[in-house]
């Protein structure tokens, strides 16, 4: 990985008396080819493979997509946030309907059960009074 910034190759450059620049090196592109449309098509044509259409390698380092990278990871990072907002907040929301539903089970069991005259039965209570004086 070439952490070096891209710089374009020094080129000897020399001029002529009037000014006119001229490079010392000769062009590293190859000369203009002509072009000569194909005639006649092949027989039969194959069809073409995978490799066919990958880049050629090459020797040279390529440059460092640091920022598709980071664009990449900030992309990644945003939807797992997300998704883990919608986690919580579903997670929340089952939480406070359990307890809503535990809130009202209780009040109802009390409201059956309990009683608010501190007795055991609830309900008319019967008295029966015998009194009998037998000193008269």
């Amino acid at each position: 990985m070439n952490h070096t910034p891209y710089t374009q190759p020094v080129v000897p450059v020399l001029h002529t008396p009037d000014g006119t620049p001229y490079y010392a090196a000769p062009p590293t592109t190859a000369p203009l080819a002509l072009y000569q449309p194909l005639t006649t098509l092949p027989a039969q044509h194959q069809p073409a493979t995978p490799a066919t259409y990958l880049p050629a390698q090459t020797d040279a380092p390529g440059r460092d997509v640091w920022p598709a990278r980071l664009l990449a990871g900030g992309i990644g990072l945003g939807a797992a946030g997300v998704g883990l907002g919608f986690l919580l907040q579903t997670l929340a929301a089952a939480t406070t309907g359990l307890g809503l539903l535990a809130a009202v089970l209780a009040l109802a069991w009390l409201l059956k059960n309990g009683n608010s005259s501190g007795g055991r039965r609830g309900g008319a209570v019967n008295v029966q009074v015998n009194v009998s004086n037998r000193n008269r």
